[in-house]
């Protein structure tokens, strides 16, 4: 795949996924707008990209439940290179989990603070309309556009303590993305979301049964979303695609 001239803006990616997806957008000839809260790092990672390919990336620190800082983001990215042909939200993660909840203090769902279920929709939920809110400005202009929404496989199967991360992330896979599918179809506009399983991003992951067996490797999920990015896959939008080896699909019994 080639994406020279391509322009895509991406959030969460000073790591995980999305440093992966920016590493093999730019080595395919695409240019990156890289978004993240962690400033220290995500100079690091856009330094690195820049070094192999100078001035494909640029780094743009923004906190996804600001809405000021995303349309920051999306005037920097129109400003430097003229329009946006991707949007890919890959800021997220169980609440429970990135606010280091203690279980014993807090035993059940009723029990963690509000505030930490508020910090989970923001980011998980509120992040990726918040972006997409802000870029299908520029992608309405230009009438072109692909945006790719991340679920998971947790929208599906749900969780009694970690509950903001599947409501989100169940919101993104089977309403936000056919929203904006419906939107942006008149505008030449594509919105999909992709759903992985268990992935080796964390260790704990390769302890979720599949039925190959095993958790993808991160790179797995990254070929599909190129593939969904390119022109290859004009005719796909509005679906949520799971990639999740056949959890999904597991005999409960």
């Amino acid at each position: 795949m080639n994406f020279k001239n391509k322009i895509a803006i991406v959030s969460g990616a000073a790591s995980g996924m999305g440093l992966l997806f920016a590493e093999n957008w730019t080595a395919l000839g695409g240019n990156i707008v890289m978004c993240d809260i962690d400033a220290e790092t995500l100079n690091e990672k856009v330094t690195a990209i820049n070094n192999k390919k100078c001035g494909v990336a640029v780094g743009v620190v923004c906190d996804v439940r600001n809405y000021e800082d995303i349309c920051r983001a999306r005037d920097i990215t129109v400003e430097k290179f003229g329009q946006i042909d991707v949007l890919i939200s890959f800021a997220g993660g169980t609440a429970v989990r990135m606010q280091k909840v203690d279980m014993k203090k807090y035993p059940e769902f009723p029990d963690v603070p509000i505030d930490v279920y508020d910090w989970g929709l923001d980011v998980n939920l509120k992040g990726p309309f918040y972006f997409a809110h802000a870029v299908l400005k520029q992608m309405r202009e230009q009438k072109s556009g692909v945006i790719v929404n991340i679920g998971s496989i947790a929208g599906a199967e749900c969780d009694g303590y970690g509950v903001e991360y599947p409501t989100a992330k169940a919101g993104l896979m089977y309403g936000f993305t056919k929203c904006m599918a419906q939107y942006g179809a008149p505008y030449g506009i594509r919105c999909v979301c992709v759903s992985p399983g268990p992935v080796l991003t964390r260790p704990a992951m390769a302890n979720m049964k599949t039925l190959l067996g095993r958790a993808a490797q991160p790179q797995e999920i990254i070929d599909l979303i190129l593939y969904l990015v390119s022109d290859k896959a004009n005719f796909i939008t509005g679906e949520n695609i799971m990639i999740d080896g056949g959890r999904a699909a597991m005999n409960r019994g």
